[in-house]
């Protein structure tokens, strides 16, 4: 999937990227077990500001699931709380 340089990333909240990663997992046969939590962090130099802790992760499905999260991460932003209400 990727991300080109200078594109801008979607905005998601933190429950739609919980729904998004849940359902990219559940498509693949080898991820449907994966258990993850999304958690925000301070912006890094590669301008991400969330992060995904995966658990109870089947050896066969690691590079699967490591895949998939970093497509996600190419592609989404995490919105914050405070942005959220200058948006209303």
């Amino acid at each position: 999937m990727g991300i080109a340089v200078g594109q801008v990333k979607e905005r998601a909240t933190l429950e739609e990227m919980r729904i998004r990663v849940g359902h990219a997992l559940q498509r693949h046969p080898l991820c449907r077990n994966v258990q993850f939590d999304i958690m925000s962090v301070p912006r890094t130099a590669r301008g991400g500001n969330w992060t995904i802790s995966l658990r109870s992760v089947e050896p066969a499905a690691l590079w699967e699931a490591s895949d998939i999260i970093a497509d996600i991460q190419a592609a989404y932003d995490l919105q914050m709380p405070a942005e959220l209400s200058s948006a209303a």
